[in-house]
């Protein structure tokens, strides 16, 4: 299966309701810093939605309710590498996307065979404080000569106007937060991703 090349992430199912009709295909759930049975029903919900619309989702973090609710999709970041039971994500049949910053991070992830690799962020991001400055498109390019077939996700500062060069770097997909759900018409600012990766 192919991913699609435009993956928003977003941090409440409501989110889907809005953008899943405007031809979204690949979409992350990311909620920080809510109770597990938030989570849970988040989750539930936008599993939900993204099955009405024949929509990927990728579960931020939570590995382990990812496998009690039967996801196809986990995203683990460098700490959640830490504590996952990879293993136990892969018998369940669980794809999985990792996220990377620099060379070591890189070769960790590379050892679990992901489904995908995320560099971040490839421009200064707004999102959250980060001890890494901005990855840049030849760091891009670098990323996929050394993952070869593995898809390659960009992420961090990305906008419409800026994907196209992100694409001819290397990258196959390219990730957005901000650039939707800080702007002030998310369903027109979507409907120009889904536009532009098409």
């Amino acid at each position: 299966m192919t991913l699609d090349r435009f993956y928003p992430i977003f941090d409440k199912a409501e989110w889907l309701i809005r953008m899943l009709p405007l031809g979204v295909k690949l979409a992350q759930l990311r909620v920080k810093d809510q109770p597990l049975n938030v989570v849970r029903a988040e989750l539930r919900a936008a599993k939900g939605l993204c099955g009405e619309h024949g929509a990927t989702l990728v579960l931020n973090d939570y590995w382990q309710l990812a496998i009690d609710e039967g996801c196809d999709w986990v995203h683990l970041g460098q700490e959640d590498l830490d504590t996952a039971d990879i293993p136990a994500l892969r018998r369940a049949g669980i794809k999985l996307g990792i996220s990377t910053h620099d060379h070591a991070e890189l070769d960790r992830a590379m050892a679990l065979s992901p489904d995908y690799v995320a560099l971040g962020p490839v421009y200064p991001t707004i999102l959250k404080k980060m001890k890494w400055h901005e990855q840049g498109l030849d760091r891009v390019t670098e990323w996929k000569k050394l993952i070869g077939d593995t898809p390659l996700v960009g992420i961090g500062g990305m906008s419409v106007e800026r994907a196209p060069g992100v694409f001819d770097a290397g990258a196959d997909i390219v990730s957005v937060v901000t650039d939707i759900t800080l702007n002030d018409d998310p369903e027109a600012r979507c409907a120009e991703w889904v536009r532009a990766t098409r």
